[in-house]
């Protein structure tokens, strides 16, 4: 079903979908990558992003991931704001919040089934502060973060995708979010980007695909 844009006091139209969560864990980078490769520079919503990083070490993957995609993607920082176009990536040891008017926290709070950060608290940040407008995005992984936050994502109306066991590295990650029953989308992973930026464009549920 089609959803009408809506628009700014200055007659600007509002993207339906203004954030996009995505998680990762175990062979998270090649499916991040994948992804981000396959979006433009002008694609209309913000990306947050938790990848599960050794927390003892520097992070290079803002890095990494900017010579692969024309987004802007940086490390995320405390006090940053999401905007159209640029992928915030949680630091090692963080947790990445999103607060209202899509102002980024960093905290060190305990760790969620021994992870920091946890894609499950940013999820349920962004359901509990985007109106709804959100999608949410779980790649290859190990262990079971992201399921409980799609629970978040999908009871506060946003969308949910899930990358297919055939193109995962590791399942499992999104077979827990998948085994919710809240995933909409059950997608190989070259047709992620595509089906982003026809969420993005039009408002529009593909209903072909699903758990």
């Amino acid at each position: 079903m089609s959803t009408s844009l809506r628009v700014t006091e200055s007659g600007e139209p509002i993207p339906p979908f203004a954030v996009v969560a995505l998680a990762a864990s175990a062979g998270g980078l090649n499916a991040v990558s994948t992804v981000l490769a396959g979006l433009t520079a002008d694609f209309p919503a913000a990306l947050a992003l938790v990848q599960h990083l050794d927390p003892h070490r520097q992070s290079h993957m803002a890095e990494i991931l900017g010579r692969r995609t024309p987004l802007e993607v940086v490390q995320a920082h405390e006090g940053d704001r999401l905007r159209p176009g640029k992928v915030f990536i949680a630091p090692p040891d963080r947790h990445l919040l999103v607060g209202p008017g899509g102002v980024l926290t960093l905290t060190r709070s305990e760790p969620v089934r021994f992870l920091r950060p946890s894609a499950d608290l940013l999820f349920e940040s962004v359901a509990a502060n985007c109106d709804g407008r959100t999608i949410a995005v779980v790649l290859s992984g190990t262990g079971r973060d992201g399921a409980r936050g799609i629970r978040a994502i999908k009871g506060g109306g946003g969308r949910t995708l899930a990358q297919d066991q055939a193109t995962s590295e590791h399942f499992a990650m999104p077979d827990a979010a998948i085994r919710t029953g809240c995933v909409d989308l059950i997608l190989p992973l070259d047709q992620i980007a595509p089906v982003l930026v026809r969420l993005i464009g039009s408002g529009e549920s593909d209903e072909r695909a699903g758990p």
